[in-house]
């Protein structure tokens, strides 16, 4: 859909989302308590008609907004959000299209927040008016990045991504997008995406945990090639054996004053035992192991389990569950007693399918074994850590 008179209406500018431990493409921050992403039809009706017994445990939605690409008169991109006022149907945002903007995203000098740090860029042309190959304009892309954000690269590919104070993975995953990026810029061109409760807004030194859950990762819609590339990833990780495996994670390190990094190659690696060596990294704060932290942990995740059992037909194929709590210590109350917040959230739910869902390809009976197994299995797993096992 092309819109021409929109364009110079005022919105809000969007800023890559700093802590974002896991997925493939950028989650986006659209201001202090609400983040955005691209808006796939199947998680919108997901949203819109959950099951109110899920909610807890998800990130409330807040509606849908429209995105497009603004070009200033130097020539310097920006990615504006405007309120979507009319009512629409839901319709898919194509990948490459999506791609593109959430990558120009990344291209601007962002301010306020604490957002990234990153360079403006002087002379973003189309590829071809530049007359630039697709892979020239990505070695140049990745050049400049290297010239001003050098430990930025370094993270991902190296050890010293744990030595850093902000998660290198959001950057990670505009770097893929940036090969993707097709000749034709899509200027005049507007989107629709999710709104979404940022959800750990509260927290001062947020410290996540993201699992991918279940045993099976592909969705109904899969290709052959896809079905068969994730069978394989699920067969050689902990979400075989486990039903859960570790997407990425950050943890706040009190005597370094930083995070602490993990992402997914890590996860997909590690034994069933270094799964549990993991959890207990992900509650130790450099200095303390955070025991508290436990109980809270275990309880929301026994609510959780009931939840989704009484869930018949939901299938939460390709969905993550964050484990969150601040890594500042926890307050007192005047009786003396220590205040601690967790949060248990399921998010990604574009291959999630029930009864009733647009576009079925298969409807479910009973609920959804794969994660069930994978809840139990952490569950236990925390519980063996507080027994000292």
């Amino acid at each position: 859909m092309v819109v021409q008179d929109s364009m110079d209406a005022p919105g809000v500018p969007l800023e890559p989302f700093l802590h974002q431990v896991g997925g493939h493409l950028s989650v986006l921050k659209y201001d202090e308590h609400t983040v955005c992403k691209p808006l796939i039809s199947q998680e919108q009706r997901f949203y819109e008609s959950l099951p109110l017994a899920m909610k807890r445990f998800t990130p409330q939605y807040k509606g849908t907004i429209t995105v497009h690409l603004q070009k200033d008169s130097r020539g310097h991109l920006s990615l504006v959000a405007n309120p979507l006022k009319e009512s629409r149907g839901p319709f898919k945002v194509s990948t490459q299209s999506a791609a593109v903007a959430i990558w120009q995203t990344l291209q601007q000098t962002t301010s306020g927040g604490g957002a990234l740090p990153l360079p403006q860029w002087q002379h973003t042309q189309r590829a071809h008016s530049l007359k630039e190959s697709p892979a020239t304009a990505l070695l140049r892309s990745e050049l400049h990045l290297k010239a001003h954000v050098p430990s930025l690269v370094e993270d991902v590919k190296g050890n010293q991504t744990e030595r850093r104070s902000f998660n290198p993975w959001g950057l990670h995953c505009h770097q893929a997008h940036l090969s993707r990026l097709c000749t034709e810029y899509p200027e005049n061109k507007r989107h629709r995406f999710l709104l979404l409760e940022n959800v750990v807004s509260q927290y001062k030194h947020p410290c996540i945990l993201d699992l991918k859950m279940g045993t099976r990762q592909h969705g109904d819609d899969a290709s052959e090639e896809k079905k068969a590339r994730h069978m394989r990833k699920c067969a050689r990780s902990t979400s075989a054996c486990l039903g859960a495996r570790i997407c990425g994670m950050q943890v706040y390190q009190t005597d370094k004053k930083h995070f602490l990094f993990k992402d997914k190659y890590y996860g997909r690696k590690l034994s069933v035992e270094g799964f549990r060596q993991a959890l207990y990294q992900f509650l130790h704060d450099g200095t303390r192991f955070r025991t508290e932290l436990l109980e809270p942990i275990q309880r929301q995740l026994r609510a959780l389990l009931s939840v989704i059992r009484s869930q018949s037909s939901y299938r939460f194929y390709s969905s993550s569950l964050l484990i969150i709590y601040d890594g500042q210590e926890t307050l007192q109350t005047p009786h003396g007693s220590n205040v601690v917040k967790v949060d248990i959230r399921m998010i990604d739910f574009a291959h999630t399918t029930y009864k009733g869902s647009w576009n079925e390809h298969t409807t479910y009976d009973g609920p959804d074994p794969g994660y069930i197994f994978g809840l139990e299995n952490l569950i236990q797993i925390f519980q063996d850590i507080q027994e000292g096992e």
